[in-house]
């Protein structure tokens, strides 16, 4: 206590140094509370502890030394002279605090040196910093690291200098400490979002792994910079806005800190310079003077190695550049001047300005070496010269340039004014004054005019780019003497300059459109919860406090079930949790913990998905916890488990944060991926989010770019997903929807089309989700007002992107516009019309322009139709919603008496323009007031007819009309005696639209006022029209209110354009929907009968004709008149929107069972219509037409009604002029009109009309034709056949001979459906044909006779045919009309074949597309028992079932059921008859097989059924493969579309093959050789490019050859693609691309090798290695022209010795005198130098000569081993696998004592197991000849393998089922010897699958010859037979009994 009581008596700095550290600490404690007490900054007190600071932080003691950094950060924080301790008190934090093990000091030390940072001591901290990052304590080095994180995140890039950081952190990423490299990790991603890309560059040395990491983490950062946080003293201001901007919500944080940008940071500033003159070669100047061009090379390759260098240092680099000057101007090798100009390029791009005195010495050289026409040498020469102008100033090089301008070679001309073009576009016009213009734009006016037409363009290219740097101001007064077309390509590349700046700058500042439209509008405030981003440890300790303690234990468990458990226990917690408790950021960052996103589980990452949709849900879920969660979302959505609950919580989330947020994060993310099914998927999520969401907020302009990416997606679904989204877009958008795609494709634009047109009518769901929660009484204030404002819906236009077109409306523009010369006038016109028709929607500022437009309306020239052009801008104008009411009423007089012009195209703009209006604004407006009456007061009778018809058409749509309207009477009365006959017939239909709102009272009364001549015609007129005064339109029901208000005025067009549209515009469609409510046809009594007879009579045109003129068009019209409403007449003829065709048929198809009886009265009219539309090309039109036939005969058919001739004649020959439609849908569709047809037609009246379709010029027409009659003459008899059948016939058998293929099978197959029907009597019917002729009608007639059925179905099942028949279309022509069904079985045995005919059904409801002429006919299959499944004549053997031992057993104890053997007959026969199809000669034939294959791959539990009959649909595959590129390719008479059609089909099953692993690996290694070989072949074609979409079908195949590169058994591709180059590299005359194709393969191989190692047979491979180097040893691999060959060997051979060592040489075992093989010389090189040799180099010496054997005794073990993991049930795989593989090694190995004592069981088993893993791993080749003994043995004798063996394994599993069922001998003395396992364990030889197949075709002949030698001597016996031939011989009597006793 004596020695507390001394120290405590000091004073507290003495305290501070005493030695106790009791003492110090107690000092300690004490100098921060006087350090928090002292106010004064500059108080004495702080100077006493100036020097002690240091000590503080540096304290010995640990427990004081914390006490200490607490005192020390608050003097930093409070004391004026802090700053002079900075680099003492830094330097001890660093040395002494951050290697402390406690985390308070290291946090201490860190704020402190982040306080000396905030009291402006940056730079001092940062050089602390930097060299504790050299320290050997990698505790230290980590918290420095740290600590500069936080200065650069808190502070920012402008505080911290970022250049040194950047130089020491790649030293970093390569410390041993994980710890260091993780903390340089995070660094990098916080300098990464201050600067960007610049970071890119520094860090390309650092390891690939981490680059990769690094990427990965800076594609998932948000694309806004961010902004600093913490201030320093001097910036106390901008920190108060800070916390003012933070307070007031973050909104405007956005855009206020734009005066201070964030400075761009130069990658260039970043590097480190790298000195390279020292490191020249020495005699790099004598090598470049060389006379010898490759020593030459050699010097220049030196330097470019070198040049190389982002950052070179300065120097002396005089001498290098005039060297480099000599080879780009002198050197005669095209080669070494590219290398030259690359070198000068590399110096001025690394050197910078300090190269700028060097430019003028080279430039004019590269300027004259222009004259070089090779592309590579001028490219380079490009690259170099714009190198070089970035070093200097265009002034500095402009005498150059100028120099050749006038160069008589026109290369030089051209590609100097390209460089002036690229020059100019990085200048401004600071750096491109005036002087520089007038001394380049003489040159480039003269270059204008060059008679090379590339000089000129590039002379436009200059002009154009230069205009758009210095405005078209300092440009045109060079340009005055230019004549219009060549101004307007100068003014084309300026704009497109224009366009291409815009699309890359930044957007303009202001507000956006979406802004203007929300002025003036209620709108909603809405408060964002903004949350800071946490640390994982405050996350952890937030997540601990809320989840129970095993949960956060197990969460990153390795057992799945405990991370499951710990998701349960997760689920239950967060649906206990509280609102206001839920830490939502901790708990999705626990989620996001380690496995993360990245689980593998689907059961636990389902329930994680679920559990972010209910914290998004439940509780207060910010944007900052979304971006952890949004990046697992997305990749999870196209998951096939887990996709469903991804959506659900993309959904939580949306409603959490928005859906326009959510939404932009979301497809911003999936198109970073490549996943095709997450991009599909999302765009699906998105239409469906919008229907739930609604439409507000959504950026218009960010959806569309995205979508249209999505639109050239080569995924189909991506494709089909976007075009969805769209037509939900449509439901909210409508028709301006369409404006942002008309640059697309057509076929694309008609997919959007027929998408919009499925919506129209459609009115956009109601919104559901995102809706305020608690604002039931603010919704409630402000439900009126919503309702008014259409819903509460955004205004759609005020969405759309605007375009300020207000500076490119110059006055001189409008100034042209008033000139007195016409011809400038309508220069100024046609630039107005030009600027407001690229811009789709334009803002309203607009200036004087409405004003200069209506002066122009009446313009006194009418030469050149100005007021046309004038009415065109207004109507653009209007359509953009652009001109506000005021100059709406100004311009509108005015366009009405633009009616008045002479010239029809005037009148019809001026009319085109009043619609617009009148849609957007009503017509009450136009009616009030004596205007109207005023212009119909002047006598001109255009202007009459033009406005009374106009009122006549909208007159009757309104409910109630302005009394001004009375004001026009006088004047219609006028009209109605008007000497123009036109304005007469005009004022006359208008009359009874005026007394249907005046009365026929008013109007009478008004007459009084006529003359007395004229009041008695106006009367009577007046009694004509009372009768025919249409019906007021009554409000539609439950509209009151609405047809209130709309009485009131329309106050809605009273408050300016922008505003009123989004309010306008249901108001317009309820008018709508109130004048076309009424009928749509109009009862006339008889008028069908009238219409007849008057035709009969001659009175009106007959309907015949072979196109429709217009006096028929008329006459449709006049009848139409009197019976269709007049609105749907004129949808009906409307001559320019072909979609109000589209919807008046709609509504037809919509009211046709209301109105049945009115469709019946005018169905003539109806059809007669339709007629007109044939002769269309518009398909949208035609489709619609069809549908709505579709709907309508049956419809008719139910009323039993009949068409009469009139209807028939006057619609049937038309129809069958479609089906000869190019298009397969159409065509399609008439066919199943022709089908219903004949319900309301007789078949037989049907028949007379296509037979004279068959006379078509049309090919496809006569083809279809013939097919309708085979289908008439099926379904209904010969009674059809009009006038006779013989006739019918004779005409029909013409075609037989017909040029087309597709004709002569479609008449060959009408006169099979006529040999069906009447049999032999058919050749009597047809008269004569040629011998040819009838040569091919027997051969159909026999093919058909087998197919036909051996009973007739029963009626109903003919019923359900043609119906089926109806829908589908037999595309085979080789089949009859009507597929034949099967007789129905006797019972119904279930079966696998009925399990899958119903999932087939179940996948038919959820896959429609499929068609069913493309599925395998079960039912055939199963159900046919009356004959065995038949086979083309074409096909004369069934290899695999012909070398399947099959024998006849002996019942014993009970039949077999025949279900198994009746399966594996019909199915693999099925199988084996379609993919013998598929290589036929026919197109149609094999792309039908194709089809039937590709359905059974693409079902899993019908694929298996393929397994065994891989290589066979290889092998065809690859035959039809050769078939097109020697036969197909080359006959021009074939159409390239079926060829590309065959291709797809092909590309496409290979490609659902090559996708179960499972299938892929049973291609044997020689198919595989030639299946690459064909598709390689294929991707070298050149024709394929000429085919369309032929580039898309070379990158199918390049998917394809990858799938067959990742899915094979990598043991036989990697053998077929070594052989396959030694064929190539043997073969001179191939393409040298084929070979590098190959190797490119093998390349992608070996990358992959470390993977597939483990399931690789290096034997087999080192095997084909050593043949390779057999044929090309390694003197004559370096004599070929590339070396590429013989590094790809190398690159094998030592990745293989890399990833084995030097276990690589026990694998030789299979080569032949290895002791010689170059092969093993080379491999111990390798090993030798790789270090894997040691030990084994004296080994190998005392070997030598000898085989690698092992000592008795542990071969003993060895085997004793193997046999004990056979024996055991969890081990005999992996027994069973090191046998075979022992057996490989030590071929001589005896495995008689180990299987002596077994039983005969074990050893079939081992057997067995032995010769599948020979099959797995050797594949299908074929053993050699030599080998197969001469003597006939059992097939369990025969060394079988590849596809040889696989017969024989299935017999055996065979036998042991037939022994189980009691049909096996059970004595083993009769089956012949027993197979020895050695036999099994052959070396395979390499075979193509062609040899294979001549392999199996030759020992069936032998086979067949050895049976008849040995038929005496052998007899029929139930056991097996002793040779493959008594085999076979069995199987054929078998097969011919079996069809005797069916027959």
């Amino acid at each position: 206590m004596g020695d507390d009581s001394e120290w405590m008596k000091l004073p507290i700095d003495q305290k501070c140094e005493h030695k106790v550290w009791k003492a110090r600490l107690n000092g300690y404690e004490e100098a921060l509370k006087l350090f928090q007490r002292i106010e004064d900054e500059k108080s004495p007190e702080w100077g006493k502890y100036l020097g002690l600071l240091k000590k503080f932080v540096t304290d010995s003691n640990a427990v004081a030394q914390l006490k200490g950094l607490e005192a020390a950060l608050a003097y930093v924080e409070n004391a004026h002279l802090a700053g002079k301790t900075s680099g003492e008190v830094v330097s001890g934090v660093v040395s002494k605090v951050f290697n402390q093990p406690k985390a308070r000091a290291k946090e201490l030390g860190s704020d402190i040196c982040l306080m000396y940072i905030e009291i402006e001591r940056a730079e001092v901290v940062q050089d602390e910093l930097i060299k504790g990052l050299d320290n050997k304590n990698p505790k230290i080095v980590v918290t420095c690291i740290e600590t500069l994180r936080k200065a650069l995140s808190e502070f920012g890039s402008k505080i911290i200098t970022l250049k040194p950081v950047v130089k020491v952190l790649p030293k970093q990423f390569e410390s041993r400490e994980k710890a260091v490299r993780d903390e340089a990790k995070l660094l990098s991603v916080e300098i990464y979002k201050w600067i960007r890309d610049a970071l890119r560059p520094p860090l390309q040395g650092i390891n690939s792994v981490q680059l990769k990491e690094l990427e990965e983490e800076w594609v998932k950062l948000p694309t806004t910079a961010p902004k600093q946080s913490r201030f320093l003293r001097s910036q106390q201001a901008l920190k108060a806005k800070f916390e003012q901007q933070q307070a007031a919500g973050g909104d405007e944080a956005d855009g206020d800190d734009d005066d201070e940008p964030a400075p761009q940071v130069d990658p260039y500033e970043l590097l480190e310079p790298v000195e390279i003159l020292s490191k020249l070669p020495k005699d790099f100047y004598d090598k470049i003077e060389a006379k010898k061009w490759q020593e030459r090379k050699e010097a220049l390759e030196a330097l470019e190695t070198l040049a190389k260098n982002p950052k070179l240092e300065n120097g002396d680099y005089g001498d290098l550049v005039r060297a480099l000057k000599k080879v780009i101007g002198k050197d005669a090798n095209v080669m070494l001047v590219t290398l030259a100009a690359k070198c000068l390029a590399g110096l001025a791009a690394g050197l910078r300005k300090k190269f700028g005195t060097y430019a003028g010495h080279v430039v004019p050289t590269i300027l004259e070496k222009f004259k070089e026409k090779k592309p590579q040498v001028v490219q380079a020469l490009q690259e170099a010269i714009d190198a070089v102008f970035l070093t200097t100033t265009l002034q500095n090089i402009s005498e150059d340039v100028l120099g050749v301008m006038d160069n008589k070679n026109p290369s030089i001309k051209q590609q100097a004014s390209l460089f002036l073009a690229r020059s100019f576009r990085h200048c401004t016009q600071a750096t491109l004054p005036k002087s520089m213009l007038k001394a380049f734009c003489p040159a480039f006016l003269k270059q204008v005019n060059d008679s090379a037409p590339e000089v000129r363009d590039a002379a436009y290219e200059a002009l154009g780019t230069a205009m758009k740097v210095v405005g078209e101001k300092a440009v045109n007064p060079f340009l005055a003497d230019l004549d219009k077309l060549k101004l307007d390509k100068v003014s084309y590349i300026f704009l497109c300059f224009s366009l291409f700046l815009q699309s890359g700058g930044p957007p303009k500042k202001g507000k956006s459109a979406s802004a203007l439209s929300a002025k003036g509008k209620k709108v909603p405030e809405t408060k964002e919860f903004i949350e800071t981003e946490l640390s994982i440890e405050v996350c952890e300790e937030k997540s601990a406090a809320v989840l129970p303690a095993s949960c956060m234990q197990l969460l990153d468990s390795a057992n799945w079930k405990e991370r499951l458990a710990s998701m349960e226990e997760f689920q239950k917690a967060v649906e206990q949790m509280d609102k206001n408790e839920m830490p939502c950021q901790a708990l999705v960052r626990m989620l996001a913990k380690k496995p993360g996103w990245k689980e593998t589980n689907f059961q636990v990452m389902q329930m994680k998905l679920h559990i972010v949709g209910l914290i998004a849900q439940k509780g207060s879920f910010s944007k900052t916890s979304a971006f952890v969660v949004l990046d697992g979302l997305v990749d999870k959505i196209g998951d096939v488990k887990c996709g469903g609950k991804a959506k659900e919580g993309l959904t939580a989330t949306a409603e959490a944060c928005s859906l326009p947020w959510t939404a932009e994060q979301v497809v911003s993310m999936v198109f970073a991926q490549k996943n095709p099914k997450n991009q599909a998927e999302t765009l699906n999520w998105l239409s469906n989010a919008m229907k739930e969401f609604g439409f507000t907020g959504i950026n218009v302009k960010g959806f569309i770019n995205n979508v249209k990416t999505a639109l050239g997606a080569t995924n189909p679904a991506v494709r089909t997903a976007a075009i969805t989204l769209l037509g939900v877009m449509y439901l909210y958008m409508g028709a301006p929807l369409r404006m942002f795609f008309e640059d697309e494709k057509p076929a694309l634009l008609k997919q959007i089309d027929d998408e919009f047109e499925k919506m129209q009518g459609q009115s956009p769901p109601a919104a559901f989700r995102g809706t305020k929660k608690g604002g039931a009484e603010e919704d409630g204030e402000e439900a009126d007002e919503q309702e008014e404002d259409g819903g509460g819906a955004p205004d759609i236009m005020d969405l759309l992107p605007r375009s300020d077109v207000s500076d490119k409306i110059t006055q001189d523009m409008v100034d042209k516009m008033a000139d007195k010369n016409w011809k400038i006038r309508k220069e100024g016109l046609d630039e107005v019309a030009a600027v407001i028709s690229e811009a789709k929607f334009i803002q309203p500022s607009i200036g004087e322009l409405p004003m200069a437009l209506k002066g122009r309306l009446n313009d006194s020239n009418k030469i050149l139709d100005i007021g046309s052009i004038s009415a065109n801008i207004i109507y653009r104008c209007l359509c953009q919603q652009t001109l506000t009411i005021l100059q709406q009423i100004s311009l509108g007089m005015p366009i009405i008496t633009v009616l008045g012009d002479s010239k029809t195209n005037v009148r019809a703009a001026a009319m085109t323009t009043l619609q617009a209006w009148v849609e957007q604004t009503g017509m009450k407006d136009w009616l009030e007031g004596e205007d109207l009456s005023e212009e119909l007061k002047r006598e001109n009778p255009f202007l009459r007819q033009e406005v009374l018809g106009w009122l006549a058409e909208k007159l009757p749509t309104m409910r109630t009309v302005p009394s001004d309207l009375m004001l026009c009477v006088p004047y219609l009365f006028i009209c109605l005696e008007d000497r123009n006959g036109d304005v007469r017939k005009k004022a006359q239909d208008a009359l009874p639209t005026f007394m249907m709102h005046l009365g026929y009272e008013k109007m009478l009364k008004a007459t009084g006022k006529l003359k007395p001549a004229s009041k008695e015609p106006v009367s009577a007129l007046l009694e004509k029209a009372r009768a025919v005064m249409p019906a007021k339109p009554a409000p539609p029901p439950g509209k009151a209110g609405a047809a209130k208000s709309s009485s009131g005025g329309a106050p809605a067009s009273k408050s300016g354009w922008l505003g009123v549209l989004g309010k306008k515009a249901p108001v317009t469609k309820v008018k709508d929907e109130e004048d076309r409510s009424g009928v749509i046809f109009i009862l006339v009594p008889n008028g069908k009968e009238q219409r007849i007879k008057e035709e009969k009579g001659l009175k009106v045109l007959k309907w015949n004709f072979q196109t429709p003129r217009d006096e028929y068009v008329d006459q449709l019209k006049t009848q139409m008149s009197t019976c269709f409403a007049r609105w749907l007449q004129d949808e009906l003829f409307h001559a320019s929107d072909f979609q109000r065709q589209v919807k008046a048929i709609g509504v037809m198809g919509e009211r046709m069972e209301d109105e049945l009886e009115g469709t019946v009265s005018c169905l003539d009219l109806i059809l007669k219509w339709f007629t007109l539309r044939f002769f269309e090309t518009n398909s949208t039109v035609l489709m619609k037409v069809l549908e709505y036939l579709k709907q309508l005969f049956p419809t008719l058919s139910r009323e039993n009604y009949h068409l009469n001739e009139y209807e028939a004649s006057s619609f049937i020959p038309y129809l069958i002029l479609k089906v000869g439609e190019s298009k397969d849908v159409v065509r399609k569709d008439v066919r199943a009109i022709l089908t219903m047809l004949c319900k309301v037609y007789p078949a037989s009246k049907v028949f007379p009309f296509l037979m004279d379709g068959t006379k078509s010029k049309n090919s496809k027409q006569r083809a279809e034709c013939l097919e309708e009659l085979g289908c008439l003459i099926e379904n209904y008899g010969m009674n059809v056949c009009q006038p006779t059948p013989a006739k019918s016939l004779k005409e029909i058998a013409v075609h037989i001979g017909d040029r087309d293929n597709s004709v002569r099978n479609a008449a060959l197959n009408t006169v099979v459906a006529v040999y069906n029907v009447c049999g032999d009597q058919v050749y009597k019917l047809i008269g004569n044909l040629s011998e040819k002729e009838m040569s091919m009608l027997e051969e159909r007639v026999k093919r058909s006779a087998k197919k036909t059925p051996a009973a007739a179905p029963p009626p109903n099942r003919q019923a359900a045919e043609r119906e089926r028949l109806q829908r589908e279309h037999p595309s085979n022509p080789n089949a009859t009309f009507m597929r034949k069904p099967a007789q129905q079985p006797q019972e119904e045995v279930p079966n696998k074949l009925n399990q899958a005919r119903a999932q087939n059904a179940e996948r038919e409801h959820s896959h429609p597309s499929i068609p069913k002429e493309f599925q395998l006919d079960l039912d055939m299959i199963e159900n046919d028992h009356t004959r065995v499944s038949e086979l083309p004549d074409l096909v004369q053997h069934k290899l695999e079932e012909l070398l399947e031992p099959i024998m006849m057993p002996e019942p014993k104890i009970r039949s077999v059921s025949p279900h198994f053997d009746d399966l594996h007959n019909s199915t693999a026969s099925t199988i084996n008859f379609v993919i013998s199809q598929v290589a036929s000669g026919d197109i149609n034939t094999s792309i039908q097989a194709l089809a039937q294959i590709d359905e059974v791959l693409r079902q899993e539990d019908k694929a298996e059924a393929m397994s065994g009959h891989i290589d066979q649909f290889l092998i065809a595959t690859f035959m039809q493969l050769r078939l097109i590129y020697n036969t197909h390719m080359a006959d021009d008479r074939l159409d390239k579309k079926d060829i590309f059609k065959l291709y797809s089909c092909i590309i496409g099953n290979m490609l659902s093959l090559f996708s179960m692993e499972s299938l892929a690996r049973e291609a044997s290694m020689g198919v595989l050789k030639d299946l690459m070989h064909g598709l390689i072949t294929l991707m070298l074609d050149a024709r394929v490019e000429d085919i369309e979409d032929g580039q898309q079908l070379i990158r199918s195949v390049n998917l394809l050859v990858v799938r067959v590169l990742e899915k094979s058994d990598q043991t036989n591709i990697l053998s077929a693609l070594l052989v396959l180059l030694q064929d190539s590299l043997t073969t001179s005359s191939g393409s040298p691309m084929f070979a590098e194709l190959v190797m490119k393969c093998l390349w992608r191989m070996i990358r992959f090798l470390p993977e597939t190692i483990n399931s690789i047979n290096l034997d087999r491979i080192l095997l084909d290695v050593h043949n390779f180097m057999k044929v090309f040893p390694k003197e004559k691999l370096k004599q070929l022209k590339s070396d590429v060959p013989h590094r790809t060997l190398k690159t094998l051979l030592h990745t293989l010795c890399k990833l084995t060592g030097a276990k690589i040489l026990d694998h030789m075992s299979m080569i032949e005198n290895r002791n010689e093989s170059e092969l093993e010389a080379h491999l111990r090189r390798v090993v030798k130098h790789s270090g894997n040799f040691s030990g084994m180099k004296s080994d190998r010496g005392t070997e030598k000569g000898q085989d690698d054997r092992m000592s008795k005794a542990k071969v003993s073990d060895i085997l004793s081993e193997i046999f004990k993991k056979i024996g055991s049930k969890e081990n005999t795989k992996e027994g069973l696998t090191e046998l075979y593989e022992y057996k490989q090694k030590y071929s001589d190995a005896d495995l008689e004592p180990f299987l002596r004592n077994t039983s005969q069981f074990f050893q079939s088993y081992v057997e067995r197991g032995l010769r599948m893993i020979e099959s797995e791993r050797e594949g299908k080749g074929r053993i050699q000849p030599s080998m197969i003994p001469q003597h006939g043995l059992d097939s369990g004798s025969v060394p079988l393998n590849g596809e040889e063996m696989k017969p024989a394994v299935y017999y055996e599993r065979l036998k042991i089922l037939r022994q189980r069922q009691g049909l096996e001998n059970n004595s083993r003395g009769d089956s012949g010897p027993t197979r020895p396992i050695t036999s099994l364990l052959s070396k395979p030889s390499v075979a193509s699958s062609t040899d294979m197949l001549q392999s199996k075709l030759s020992q069936l002949k032998e086979s067949r010859e050895s049976h008849f030698q040995q038929e005496q001597s052998h007899s029929h016996s139930p056991t097996r037979s002793s040779s493959p031939a008594a085999n076979l011989d069995d199987l054929k009597k078998r097969l011919e009994r079996i069809k005797s006793n069916r027959q």
